[in-house]
């Protein structure tokens, strides 16, 4: 199939249209199991269509996504003959005849997904023939959260495969290699020995680096974004070695897969990505309130001033230390803007903050520092006093 299923973020996914239930697990329901029975018995008439149908739909309507998958899963390892290698040869058939996924029927993939789960628990003793079955079944759905127990207990088996899966002619093959092995893969749980020792994915992703499917560089990226969270040093590494004679797509892989570094102000990312090292600059900031209530919003002035003879390429950003409840701070960076600061020529920028109440951040009364970063390194600061009022 040719349709690209992402679960995150879920909601932005290419297979939910208009017409689709609001929510994600409307997706599997008593249609869908039906559909599913169907199916399932066309390639092994000995299935007891009925019974699992009665078995699935007991108790559903009050549980969430991931626990109808497991669910169904489960409900498939109670019914169905106690030998992987029998079930393997009809779940490829039903993989080879999945029906095409129609508009506003997104239900047809997200029914897959019971499928790939009852796969990969039940083949784990068969890693052999289960990785054949999931690399068949990865692109009804995909099989990333699926393979994750072969990598931690089979890993050779299931290294060798990964790699081998790199040069496959399907791009969901070639995306599983890649999100199988994020080291933080979301809803996946994390992968212990490769989050501390990365290695392994880096020998996959280099050899994905120059794919030329936005849906395998996107995965790429985001795992080198995963790794950079424990090992910023070693993906900045690998990023330099990838840039000689990198191909678009790689510098696009680079730029996305360094993001959260680029958010932090990491300053030896900036380079990398074009940006000039070491800014020649003169900065000049000021707030135009000593004092904000919480609900104010606080205007910032910046002046940037270039002591360079070329245009140099700049990155503004600004970061704020938050006073804790302990009276410690803790940092977050905000966007500003990305220039071309002209030779000997100024610039000058305008930005509102707000210090407004929410859900996701608890302020505390006192002084807030706010610094500016420049391609990553402050090059000034002023200081503004929070009232809770």
């Amino acid at each position: 199939m040719s349709e690209k299923r992402e679960l995150i973020p879920m909601a932005k996914s290419d297979l939910l249209a208009e017409s689709t239930p609001a929510l994600l697990k409307d997706h599997i329901n008593a249609k869908s199991i039906e559909a599913l029975a169907g199916l399932i018995k066309q390639y092994q008439p000995d299935f007891p269509d009925n019974k699992f149908r009665a078995m699935a739909i007991y108790q559903l309507d009050g549980m969430s996504l991931k626990a109808r998958v497991n669910h169904l899963s489960e409900v498939l390892a109670v019914l169905l003959v106690n030998d992987f290698s029998v079930n393997a040869k009809w779940l490829k058939q039903v993989a080879e005849h999945w029906p095409n996924l129609e508009p506003g029927k997104g239900w047809h993939s997200f029914m897959a997904w019971p499928l790939i789960d009852y796969a990969g628990k039940q083949g784990l003793q068969q890693p052999t023939i289960a990785l054949d079955v999931l690399k068949h079944l990865t692109p009804l759905f995909t099989a990333e959260f699926a393979i994750r127990p072969y990598i931690e207990k089979h890993f050779e088996l299931t290294f060798k495969e990964l790699l081998r899966w790199c040069e496959d002619d399907n791009e969901h093959v070639r995306r599983l290699a890649s999100e199988g092995v994020r080291p933080r893969l979301p809803w996946g749980g994390h992968l212990k020995a490769l989050k501390q020792d990365p290695r392994p994915v880096f020998e996959i992703l280099t050899q994905l680096k120059d794919d030329k499917s936005k849906y395998v560089q996107k995965s790429v990226a985001n795992n080198l974004n995963d790794i950079s969270k424990d090992h910023p040093q070693r993906v900045i590494d690998i990023c330099h070695e990838w840039l000689e004679n990198s191909t678009p797509q790689r510098r696009w892989i680079i730029r996305h897969g360094l993001r959260s570094l680029i958010k932090a102000g990491e300053p030896s990312v900036f380079p990398l990505l074009g940006y000039s090292d070491k800014p020649a600059v003169k900065v000049e900031f000021v707030l135009t309130e000593q004092d904000v209530t919480l609900g104010q919003t606080l205007e910032m002035l910046l002046s940037i001033h270039s002591k360079a003879s070329q245009a140099q390429q700049l990155v503004v950003d600004y970061r704020v230390w938050h006073v804790k409840s302990n009276g410690k701070t803790t940092a977050k960076v905000y966007k500003w803007k990305n220039i071309i600061l002209p030779a000997r020529k100024s610039v000058y920028l305008k930005k509102s903050h707000g210090f407004l109440q929410l859900t996701t951040r608890q302020y505390y009364a006192g002084q807030h520092t706010i610094e500016i970063l420049i391609n990553g390194v402050v090059h000034n600061q002023a200081m503004v006093n929070l009232v809770l009022g």
